[in-house]
């Protein structure tokens, strides 16, 4: 079935889009892309380079006619989240994404697409291969590890970039104009544990918490879905209450920006606990499925025997982790109140590991709003503090502010109207869009951003709607048609 999507249209798009499919790309992992990219703008003749950030680069010249108009940056980014369902063998540094057409839609099987922002780097590559589409100077920005800490972005040196008006490939919802976004931080809170003997007469468990829709946790936060590593440990401190439930393992969620689909530990009670126990999670299960029952129909927790661990964590730790998750803030904190409908600050507490020696939990914090990003971080750190954790904020990047008196927004909302017979609506993102870094190198640069329809992204149920794709384009090649003059 993979084939089947260079057949639609329009075909030079998913065919480049296939292209990207067929090479390995997770965050962290973006080598191989990168020199694809490379040899793709070099087999074109076309001036291409990578900076030292790791970013590529690459121009194409105006076509004839088009000299005096002002010139364009076309912008994506090159890695994608590597997110599958578990029982899913896809090892993301080595094989390709297997494609899907399913009605309206293109998806992956049981991974993520990798159309977020595989179909807005496929339009540029597009653009650059074009012999028949009119352009002012064209300049590709093509960043890396986008996903985990846009450090391409933040990393991008001024004066590196000749274009005045900067169109962002990475939104995902096809008829929207997007002028602002959030912007984020990332905590980190670790909780170093001994190791302890087992007591006697213990019985071993393994719970699991499956199912869960994940998503985007910046665009998906306000939707209710459930937070598996929320889900788990509400539970576990039950049980570490009430029927002395110790922990040998846990281990739940995955990247930052993805809310966390599935959670995992394995624990052991007191034998004498074993009845107790086992209606204590029969009701839990009830309970939660009832809460959730709407937002997560396949929700699935399980509780079943398992071997007997060789330790468990010290109970000192266990109880200040149990306790720092279970009070830690997650989901939408707060709604704007410039823009309706929209979030203005929220966190998505995304993952818990553990190794030989520390046990860690990273969590997101966004906001269209910087005191307020900087207000949620004290109130997250607040709680790790009381649990004695290690605590640290790292790759803050700041939010976009919108600009009313945009160019390039009035032109795009024109031609958009004009092309399609309706106005765009005109947003804020509550997502971290790389403009705002951007802007901060290149102030002149006057930004919108926008992109197809894309559902579910960051999660195993990713898709892109296919005729948002050829509107997308049309949109796109329509924009450089009527690029302003210099």
């Amino acid at each position: 079935m993979q084939q089947d999507i260079r057949n639609l249209e329009p075909q030079s798009l998913w065919k480049n889009f296939f292209s990207l499919t067929q090479v390995p790309r997770p965050s962290k992992n973006e080598e191989r892309i990168r020199q694809f990219l490379i040899d793709f703008g070099k087999k074109l003749g076309l001036e291409t380079l990578a900076d030292q950030a790791g970013n590529v680069i690459i121009r194409k010249p105006a076509t004839s006619g088009m000299e005096n108009r002002k010139g364009i940056v076309l912008q994506g980014h090159m890695d994608m989240v590597p997110q599958k369902n578990s029982d899913n063998p896809h090892d993301f540094n080595r094989d390709p994404i297997e494609t899907q057409i399913d009605g309206e839609w293109v998806k992956a099987n049981g991974t993520t697409l990798g159309a977020d922002n595989g179909i807005g780097v496929a339009a540029a590559m597009t653009i650059l291969e074009s012999k028949d589409i009119p352009h002012g100077p064209i300049e590709v920005l093509i960043t890396t590890d986008e996903e985990t800490g846009m450090t391409g972005a933040q990393n991008l040196k001024p004066g590196l970039l000749e274009g005045v008006i900067l169109l962002n490939l990475d939104s995902e919802d096809e008829g929207e104009l997007y002028v602002g976004c959030a912007g984020g931080v990332d905590g980190t809170f670790l909780f170093p544990y001994s190791k302890e003997t087992l007591p006697s007469g213990m019985k071993a468990f393994k719970l699991s918490v499956t199912g869960l829709r994940g998503g985007h946790s910046g665009l998906d936060i306000n939707l209710g879905r459930g937070n598996a590593n929320k889900i788990l440990f509400r539970f576990l401190k039950h049980a570490q209450n009430h029927h002395q439930m110790r922990i040998s393992n846990v281990n739940g969620g995955g990247l930052r920006n993805a809310i966390p689909r599935e959670a995992f530990a394995n624990v052991v009670i007191p034998e004498t606990e074993t009845e107790k126990f086992a209606h204590c999670f029969d009701r839990y299960l009830e309970i939660i499925k009832n809460e959730l029952k709407a937002t997560e129909p396949n929700l699935n927790i399980t509780c079943e025997n398992t071997s007997m661990p060789t330790y468990l964590i010290d109970r000192d730790t266990q109880w200040r982790l149990i306790n720092a998750i279970y009070g830690c803030p997650n989901g939408v904190i707060r709604m704007s109140d410039a823009f309706s409908g929209v979030v203005e600050t929220s966190t998505n507490l995304a993952n818990v590991k553990m190794d030989d020696h520390n046990i860690s939990v990273l969590c997101l914090l966004r906001s269209l709003v910087d005191s307020a990003k900087d207000d949620l971080s004290e109130m997250t750190a607040s709680v790790f503090e009381l649990a004695k954790a290690n605590i640290e904020f790292s790759g803050s990047y700041p939010g976009w502010k919108p600009n009313p008196d945009s160019t390039v927004l009035q032109l795009t909302k024109n031609i958009y109207k004009k092309k399609f017979g309706k106005e765009p609506e005109v947003k804020v993102i509550h997502a971290g869009l790389e403009c705002g870094i951007l802007g901060a190198a290149y102030p002149h640069w006057d930004m919108i951003s926008f992109g197809p329809t894309i559902r579910n992204p960051h999660s195993p149920d990713e898709k892109v709607n296919i005729h948002s794709v050829q509107r997308f384009w049309d949109f796109l090649t329509e924009i450089l048609k009527e690029a302003p003059l210099k």
